[in-house]
């Protein structure tokens, strides 16, 4: 079911909107889009100042700069990615008595030069120019403030470039799943900026769940300043890969946007805490790629939201990883303390907030029907083997939930192990002897850690790998079903809340770890060896999640260990039967798995065509 808001479309609103002399690349920001985000991601002021979303007012005597995570202009990726070779930096200023502005860069060690500077003794436009002729590796460029003689007022700062003769037009697409408050939020975000919305063709809601998004009084209040842009739509839960596809599929087939064929679209999720001002800055850069680009917003921390999650990843398929950092990228990095001075190159980035051009999906298709986890990857290396590179955009940004704050034993770990191997077979050639011999050892760790239904979970996602490609048949509804019901029977699955878990507090002793073993693979055979003839430590003990490594916990027969939500803990206990069972399971379907993986991933190869088209997933949405 689709509905929009608004008013029809007329001809004269299909018309292409006329290129201007230079296009926008990204504004002046001054605060956060909520309270809990620190001004100094986006201004730092020595003294006293008032500060709006787009200006800034100065004291006399006061200094400020926008050396921050929001207020720098990524030089570097300008100059390596696109056909810019010279940006202009213009604001309006309000002098008092007399100013200084420096248009000051940095190279890839941080040293800091001065480009241009203004001594400004009047009110009015002032613009500085750099030309991006020295960056290739890395620096950046921002602007510096003096109110030297009295009050000095900063509005309308934008950098600008020469404007290509055409400007794409660029949608939306918001995948939700009873996150209804939260996707309420981030449409209003988008519409609370004029300049946002006015950028925008299309806004598709992607409504998979049973908690309405358009049931929200924040959704029905802010629906109408969309017009004909907002469109809604309701689909079975298809997961993360369906709501997105959905939003490709749609917008691909929307015909004609603004005298373009199709429009470039974001995929966004939608719990995010969004800063508008990324979109603006991802469709200014897809405009000036040289050649069509996968261009991705950096991910930043909801509940510690200085921190960057990582400059850039990349996926490591042999090895069935993704989410890697790449080489010299920051990761967990206060952007605060430090700024991203690197250059550094994406292997594909997540769908946190993610824009694809429309000749992206008019080669290579649609995303593959796997419901969760490793959809953004396959699809970034499907794009990069078609020859369209991926940049993640250095201050470019969404707050999203912390990853470290979710329990790595959950039934997500199904989607995360059935995926690996499908998408490493299809773009690589797995070694059966690689993959095993890794899959066993990842598999005795949790054994030997109790995580009896982890391995279980685990187990079922090669399984299910394991029946070749009719396992991707219904988008995954069955597979998350069974992969939540495999876990009943594992009690150390369930989260207790701390002071009402099932134990006896006065029994609890706290064990604190000593340290990683210097020869992990010989200290996992001797815990397994004491976790099977019980020469385990006696007693319930407590582990804080810090501490609950494998090599840790496995000392143990009883243990509460903290979920990683903090929000309650996990009881183990060792199982010498249900151990014995899944690690007789597990050779089985190793042993399968060696001398079936070549087979299946020709098997894999060969479904991809029927998988990603539009018939498949036309079928899989009902129309």
């Amino acid at each position: 079911m689709e509905q929009s808001a608004g008013q029809a479309v007329t001809e004269n609103d299909r018309r292409p909107a006329p290129v201007p002399e230079r296009l926008v690349l990204a504004r002046g920001v001054f605060t956060g889009p909520a309270p809990k985000i620190s001004d100094e991601l986006y201004a730092v002021v020595k003294g006293k100042a008032q500060r709006e979303r787009l200006a800034l007012r100065l004291d006399k005597g006061v200094s400020a700069h926008t050396n921050t995570y929001f207020g720098r202009f990524a030089a570097s990726y300008w100059q390596r990615w696109t056909t810019v070779t010279e940006v202009e930096v213009a604001m309006t200023l309000e002098v008092g008595d007399r100013a200084r502005i420096r248009l000051a860069a940095s190279d890839i060690a941080g040293h800091r030069r001065i480009i241009d500077s203004a001594d400004v003794h009047s009110a009015g436009r002032v613009v500085l120019r750099a030309p991006l002729d020295q960056y290739v590796d890395g620096g950046a460029l921002w602007l510096e403030f003096d109110a030297v003689g009295g009050e000095l007022g900063i509005s309308e700062v934008a950098w600008t470039a020469v404007a290509p003769e055409s400007i794409r037009p660029v949608a939306i697409a918001i995948c939700t799943f009873n996150r209804a408050p939260d996707c309420a939020a981030t449409v209003a975000a988008l519409a609370s900026d004029p300049a946002v919305l006015s950028a925008l063709t299309a806004v598709y809601v992607v409504d998979q769940g049973t908690d309405l998004v358009e049931q929200q009084p924040l959704y029905t209040e802010t629906a109408p300043r969309f017009g004909e842009k907002l469109h809604y739509i309701r689909q079975p839960n298809l997961g993360g890969a369906g709501g997105f596809t959905r939003g490709l599929y749609e917008v691909s087939s929307a015909g004609s946007f603004e005298g373009a064929e199709h429009a470039d679209i974001i995929l966004m999720d939608d719990d995010i805490l969004c800063e508008p001002e990324t979109v603006l800055r991802l469709k200014a850069f897809a405009n000036l790629t040289v050649e069509p680009t996968l261009v991705g917003a950096q991910m930043l921390f909801l509940l510690n939201p200085d921190y960057l999650n990582v400059g850039a990843e990349e996926a490591y398929l042999g090895e069935l990883k993704h989410g890697q950092k790449v080489s010299k990228a920051l990761r967990n990095t206060s952007m605060l303390k430090k700024n991203q001075e690197r250059r550094v190159d994406a292997g594909y980035n997540a769908w946190w907030t993610c824009l694809i051009p429309a000749e992206v999906v008019a080669r290579i298709g649609l995303p593959l029907p796997v419901f969760f986890q490793w959809d953004d990857v396959e699809y970034g290396v499907r794009a990069r083997e078609a020859g369209f590179v991926t940049v993640t955009l250095p201050n470019a940004a969404v707050w999203h939930a912390d990853f470290y704050w979710k329990d790595y034993d959950d039934w997500a770990r199904y989607f995360s192990m059935r995926n690996s191997l499908i998408v490493s077979s299809l773009h690589t050639d797995l070694d059966p002897k690689n993959v095993t011999r890794q899959l066993l050892r990842n598999i005795g760790e949790h054994l030997v850690a109790m995580q009896y239904g982890l391995v279980n979970t685990t187990l079922q996602g090669i399984e299910d790998f394991l029946k070749g490609p009719k396992v991707l048949q219904d988008g995954g509804i069955a597979a998350l079903a069974a992969a939540r019901a495999g876990r009943a029977d594992y009690p150390e699955t369930i989260k207790h809340p701390v002071a009402t878990a099932p134990v006896n507090a006065t029994d609890i002793q706290v064990r604190r770890d000593s340290g990683d073993p210097s020869r992990p693979l010989l200290v996992l055979v001797k815990r397994a060896v004491q976790q099977w003839t019980g020469r385990t430590q006696p007693g319930l003990k407590a582990v804080p999640r810090e501490d609950a490594h494998w090599w840790h916990v496995s000392l143990f027969d009883h243990v509460m260990v903290t979920d990683a939500s903090q929000s309650g803990v996990r009881i183990r206990r060792r199982d010498k039967a249900k151990a014995r069972a899944l690690l007789l399971r597990t050779i089985r379907v190793l042993r399968r798995l060696h001398r079936e993986l070549p087979e299946l991933s020709r098997q894999y190869r060969a479904a991809v065509p029927e998988l990603i088209s539009r018939e498949n997933w036309e079928r899989l949405y009902g129309k």
